[in-house]
């Protein structure tokens, strides 16, 4: 590990401007802290190599929860477990909670906060490795693309084909959710379809629109029809402690007759961001959830699929999580 500075503000103003220096180099420039469970981890596989850390942990007013008839609103250093146990969370926006228990283990859950969750780096191991320079880390080839690639993007890739890491992301995404940012510029917030960025659209050294001297304080749901129908199913390899293969976020409004009137629906584990399909919420919209019409829209979710020499596996789980998870939000 790199050695580096490290600072405690006591205000988002102060941490803004500790972030705020001028560097040449991506991966030196100041970065947050707050549970570390990612940013340690790049940084000793010098994936990272930031000459400050900027511990967001003292700063009050980051940690809370709201419940309102406006919806939710989460800061950014919000433990996964305070999500899962919170009351109104579960009451109100079970998918969430769904989302956030299906994350790691205990022990990184009581320690990994809901922003830190929403901007960890890729897990691809080519880009984890120190001694590969590839697409990601300013090198000129993407290894995954030709290489080792069981785990890579099967939507939305290339010239980079990562996935993205997060499980809160594709049910936040599904719920309609906005972050607040803030730099020492001011205050700005993002909708979150506007937040994570494609290799080919984006920076392609970068996950998100984040700047090197914004952070985030809070992440904002607005209240919706949709949110008490909520879900999220996610398949890993290992049972005990592994990120999505594949996972699906279902959010959906039923009518009197149990008729879909409005459905979102977000694929995790398969594209470089959490990948919504609005074709297949088109059509299931004023259906109901019969066998057929769950196969159909799984079947549409995944119709821009375009899997690489070793992960077509893919295709097929991620349409049977689209399938379950329609029902059991129907069912809910």
């Amino acid at each position: 590990m790199k050695s580096f500075e490290w600072t405690n503000p006591a205000s988002v103003s102060e941490a803004v401007k500790m972030l705020t220096i001028a560097s040449g180099d991506i991966d030196d420039a100041p970065r947050p802290i707050a549970g570390g469970q990612d940013l340690l981890t790049t940084m000793k596989d010098y994936t990272s190599r930031p000459v400050r850390v900027v511990n967001l942990k003292n700063i009050r007013g980051l940690d809370r929860i709201t419940v309102n008839a406006r919806g939710l609103t989460i800061g950014a250093l919000v433990t996964l477990s305070e999500l899962e146990e919170h009351a109104g969370v579960r009451k109100s926006f079970p998918g969430l909670v769904e989302a956030a228990h299906s994350i790691a283990t205990p022990q990184i859950r009581n320690l990994g906060t809901v922003g830190g969750n929403l901007c960890q780096r890729p897990r691809c191991w080519y880009f984890r490795l120190e001694e590969v320079n590839c697409l990601k880390k300013g090198g000129s080839e993407c290894y995954a693309a030709h290489g080792e690639n069981k785990y890579n993007a099967i939507i939305g890739g290339g010239p980079s084909y990562i996935v993205h890491p997060s499980d809160l992301a594709p049910m936040l995404l599904a719920l309609g959710a906005s972050v607040t940012v803030v730099s020492a510029k001011g205050k700005r917030t993002i909708p979150l379809d506007k937040f994570f960025t494609l290799p080919s659209e984006g920076n392609i050294r970068r996950e998100n629109v984040l700047k090197n001297e914004e952070i985030i304080t809070e992440i904002v749901v607005p209240a919706s029809a949709v949110a008490a129908h909520s879900t999220y199913l996610k398949f890993k390899e290992r049972e005990s402690l592994d990120f999505a293969l594949a996972s699906a976020a279902v959010a959906v409004q039923l009518g009197t007759n149990r008729e879909v009137k409005d459905a979102r629906i977000v694929l995790g584990g398969v594209a470089p961001i959490p990948w919504r399909v609005p074709a297949a919420e088109k059509f299931v919209i004023g259906k109901s959830l019969t066998p057929e019409v769950l196969a159909e829209t799984a079947k549409i979710a995944l119709a821009d699929a375009r899997p690489l020499e070793k992960n077509a596996y893919k295709v097929p789980l991620a349409q049977t999580l689209v399938r379950r998870a329609l029902a059991k939000a129907g069912q809910s």
